[in-house]
């Protein structure tokens, strides 16, 4: 705890000293920008502020393992529209508005579909623990297809499905969670958002790191928690790793266990610390403003002296360094960006045409105005459907910079694969906008007659502008990666010989002056401009093929649709209400959310994760899986509070000794239960009346056993528990579960303040902690709510305090 808060108090005092100076740097140029004006050229494609509104993304059921209690169980998870994975006891708790049991902020994790993969992991965790090549974690496979959200410090996520088809579908989503909030930083923000990548940047600089980074992800309080640990981590590794005990995988456990709880400590002191300093700088924003539009003339004039003065020094050694070190790997690193970046946008072009041509088939088979709006609302959230465009994705994950990297410090190629990602969305969501537009816009002055003809014109207006639009994008990205790559490598190598001259250039700057120009930013403004022009030639080279499809930066559209920036200020058509679809299969399903007291209906992205063809897995206790499918690890019963959430209740069908009267009450109960399942036909009963019926008759069950078990137990190990959950057993002879009612499980799960329309909405973790939602989030990680069931005791950290030499976690 105590080197901990020192690294916090360590890291923080230096960067915010940096973050201050870069602030107003970054005021500066954004106000310059301001009046001077400038940028690239003109998107022809329209863009929507917020796609999301009135949205999730998904629901559906999976198995999650407990690491408290060493048990699987089944969880209902829903992913509102900011992306952040809550995980429900049960559908019912969901449908009642009741707060997660647990919510998962994905930024940092990464999803992995195997074992293996994962032993690979965590056997680098610790220095001087491996294990052996198949051996399995200190959890066992439930089944052959697990989903496990790793993270270099957080704490580690396992669940498994039933089959490798859904596996792929929920491997998409979890990819899309962290794909979203790993991209935290917001870019509405010209001034917080640079001068915190800056002051990132140059603080890693300083400590001799270079290059990319692939902890750059999240809100900033996340990415500062990131830049703590990178230090804090490895030093509580040679700590506290070898004091230990226990075997290999007790081991592995326990420091995991370790690390979250330090992390968590880090993130809750970063996030009040980069509050505090963010709301210090905006108060001077105001004067610092007023000051620069005074004086803007002579900041520039100033500027273009030392400019001038810097490039005297650094031209003649940049030069020399690109003739040999760079300019001959510049080709060689577009190519292995542009590839699988063209096929990437290539392959949303060909998705996209492909909707059209089954909404023109529709309307050529006379599906009707209902048909045609269900259509269009799977096409207005075509770019969030992560199912749909995983194909686009995984283009882009071909990328591949071997022989690159460790000449020019580039980590991975994940940083780069991250952003065409983000970039690949939005054309496709710019794209689907722009077409939604148009088409309305065609329906009301021509009417619906010859729907095919209109559906046609609309969509080979909206490929021109997308070839365009996205060649610009492209273009801007590989100059950006480019400089990403080079820049860094070439500081490094000017370091020696010029930074101990930079010093004497800050006289040359008035002091009324120096809050706004800095030597250091200055001298990287003077290498980044030695090599532009190299990148943008290879660039415009690379535009003169044909294989990447690119418009050479001479060829500018002219804008073919004067009006159509005017259709940009309109919201988005509400198909189902335009044309009366209806909102039950698809893309389109919906989900009652209660806010304020009243409900509305949010409508889903993607339909409820399940088999094809089968009711959803699992909702009820009466499907859960049998033993032979969801095995569990050997455990001794826990006795009390299951993490601290509910009181886990003792089947007397688990127990061996049970009597036999119990199995005969329920062979008896059986087959009446296989007369009405059958009835289920999706995700709910159709019949309420049902619902109750089958709820009744299983309590009776569950409570005659309960009572017959009870009878021959001694009295002592009679457990009192105030909620039942679903659970399995290896040992058990037959498929058996406890049968909860919906009544005890809104006992169990205490009823929360409702969740207001802010909370979703904000894929902000930094900004929900001071919005209306705040009690649904966790002070410690952001976004993340940490219930009793999560909570870790840490008697390492109070033994080690102590001065003990030795200690084991239980």
């Amino acid at each position: 705890t105590w080197l901990a808060e020192r690294r916090v108090r360590e890291v923080m005092q230096e960067f915010s000293s940096t973050y201050e100076q870069q602030y107003a740097v970054a005021l500066f140029n954004s106000v310059r920008f301001e009046i001077e004006g400038g940028g690239g050229p003109q998107s022809q494609l329209l863009h929507r502020k917020d796609p999301l509104a009135g949205r999730s993304i998904f629901s559906g059921s999976l198995f999650q393992y407990l690491e408290e209690n060493q048990k699987w169980r089944n969880r209902f998870v829903s992913v509102p529209n900011s992306y952040a994975i809550r995980l429900y006891e049960r559908k019912t708790a969901y449908d009642r508005g009741l707060h997660p049991k647990v919510t998962i902020n994905c930024a940092g994790y990464k999803v992995l579909t195997s074992m293996e993969e994962y032993l690979e992991l965590i056997n680098t965790s610790l220095p001087g623990i491996k294990g052996k090549v198949g051996n399995q974690p200190f959890i066992k496979r439930v089944t052959q297809f697990p989903l496990i959200l790793w993270h270099p410090y957080a704490r580690h996520r396992y669940f498994c499905v039933m089959t490798e088809k859904e596996q792929k579908k929920w491997h998409a989503v979890l990819q899309d969670c962290v794909r979203h909030n790993n991209n935290g930083i917001s870019e509405d923000l010209p001034v917080q958002t640079p001068a915190f990548t800056n002051a990132v940047r140059l603080y890693r600089q300083a400590k001799g790191h270079y290059g990319t980074w692939d902890m750059m992800c999240g809100q900033p309080p996340q990415i500062l928690a990131n830049l703590v640990m990178e230090t804090l981590h490895s030093d509580l590794r040679d700590m506290i790793g070898p004091r230990l005990k226990g075997k290999m995988q007790q081991k592995q456990r326990n420091w995991m266990l370790i690390s979250d709880a330090v992390y968590r400590q880090v993130l809750c002191h970063t996030n009040g610390r980069y509050k505090e300093l963010v709301e210090s700088c905006e108060v001077q924003r105001v004067p610092l403003d007023a000051r620069l539009r005074t004086d803007m003339d002579q900041i520039v004039t100033s500027k273009e002296h030392v400019t001038n003065k810097i490039r005297a020094l650094v031209s003649p050694k940049a030069e020399q360094l690109l003739q040999t070190s760079v300019q001959p790997y510049i080709s060689s690193i577009l190519d292995a960006l542009m590839e699988p970046t063209s096929r990437g946008f290539s392959e949303v072009r060909d998705i996209f045409f492909k909707e059209l041509v089954e909404l023109s088939k529709n309307s050529l088979n006379g599906g009707g105005k209902e048909k045609l709006g269900d259509n269009m609302e799977k096409l207005s959230m075509l770019a969030f459907h992560p199912v749909k465009m995983q194909s686009c994705y995984d283009k882009v994950e071909e990328l591949n910079l071997e022989g690159l990297q460790q000449r020019f410090d580039v980590h991975g190629p994940s940083v780069f694969v991250s952003r065409v990602q983000i970039l690949m969305r939005e054309q496709m969501d710019n794209s689907v906008y722009t077409f939604e537009q148009l088409f309305n816009q065609s329906l009301e002055s021509q009417g619906q007659e010859d729907m095919c003809k209109t559906i046609q014109r609309c969509q080979d207006r909206v490929l021109k502008k997308y070839d365009y639009d996205s060649s610009t994008v492209r273009k801007k990205f590989f100059r950006e990666a480019l400089l990403q790559i080079i820049i860094p490598y070439m500081l490094k190598q000017l370091s020696p010989t010029c930074s101990p001259e930079l010093p004497r250039f800050k006289e040359l700057i008035f002091e009324d002056f120096s809050k706004f120009l800095l030597v250091e930013n200055i001298y990287e403004e003077v290498v980044l401009q030695s090599v532009s022009k190299d990148i943008m030639m290879a660039v415009k080279e690379a535009a003169v093929q044909r294989r990447h499809n690119l418009y050479r930066d001479s060829i500018i559209l002219s804008n073919s649709d004067p009006n159509l920036q005017l259709l940009g200020e309109t919201p988005s058509v509400e198909w189902s209400t335009k044309f009366g679809g209806n909102e039950v299969d698809g893309s389109v399903d919906v989900a009652e959310v209660k806010e304020g007291g009243s409900s509305r209906r949010r409508k889903q992205v993607v339909s409820m994760i399940q088999l094809d063809g089968v009711p959803l897995p699992y909702e009820s206790c009466l499907e859960v899986p049998g033993v032979e499918l969801i095995p569990e690890e050997d455990a001794e019963m826990t006795e009390g509070k299951d993490g601290g959430k509910d009181n886990e209740d003792l089947d007397p069908c688990d127990n061996p000794k049970s009597p036999d009267s119990v199995n005969e009450i329920r062979g008896l109960i059986n087959p009446m239960l296989e007369m009405v399942l059958p009835i289920r036909t999706g995700t709910v009963i159709s019949e309420d009346g049902l619902e109750e019926d089958i709820t009744h008759l299983t309590t009776k069950v569950e409570t005659v056993s309960r009572k017959s078990h009870e009878a021959d137990k001694p009295e002592e190990m009679v457990f009192e528990s105030t909620s039942e959950e679903t659970e399995v057993r290896p040992d058990a002879s037959e498929q058996t579960a406890e049968v909860s009612t919906a009544e005890s499980d809104g006992e169990s799960s205490p009823k929360s303040p409702l969740v207001t329309d802010s909370s979703l909405g904000s894929d902000s973790g930094f900004q929900s902690l001071t919005s209306k939602g705040m009690d649904e989030v966790d002070p410690l990680p952001l976004n993340e709510s940490l219930d009793k069931e999560e909570k870790i005791t840490s008697p390492f950290i109070v033994a080690l305090l102590a001065g003990e030499d030795d200690f084991k976690l239980t």
